[in-house]
């Protein structure tokens, strides 16, 4: 039993660091996100870069090499199923609960710290989950 136990604990582990997130260093993100795709300098100082792995595609923005937004993307421009965003937002969560906030328009979502807002709509024309982090934990 107690083997069983060390086997899931490590599984856990190496499966917590397979996934980057919100907040995370440039060098974490780059390890778990894969192939660079597009790297730019924004006109706020801030950098996008583009990564690839699998079927998935995360544009993620740093401010002072520290993931401020990401965002979430199929290769093939597919929807995101309900899993998945699941998924992506539970990876963003640091220990916060999210809780559906929708419009007409697009999908939201508020973190229950008010430090992170996500929205699920189109970002250039493809349907994209994007996390986002809130300076201050405004409302």
């Amino acid at each position: 039993m107690k083997n069983l136990f060390l086997v899931v604990l490590s599984t856990l582990a190496a499966l917590g660091s397979v996934w980057a997130n919100l907040g995370d260093s440039s060098d974490k993100i780059e390890d778990s996100y894969g192939a660079i795709v597009e790297r730019r300098l924004r006109d706020d100082e801030t950098v996008s870069v583009l990564y690839k792995q699998d079927r998935y595609l995360y544009l993620v923005i740093f401010a002072n090499s520290r993931s401020v937004s990401e965002t979430y993307l199929h290769v093939k421009g597919t929807d995101l199923s309900e899993k998945e965003i699941t998924r992506f937002l539970k990876v963003n969560a640091a220990g916060a609960t999210w809780t559906p906030d929708n419009t007409a328009e697009e999908r939201r979502f508020k973190r229950s710290d008010r430090k992170a807002e996500a929205t699920y709509g189109k970002v250039k024309g493809r349907p994209a989950l994007t996390v986002r982090e809130l300076r201050g934990g405004k409302p």
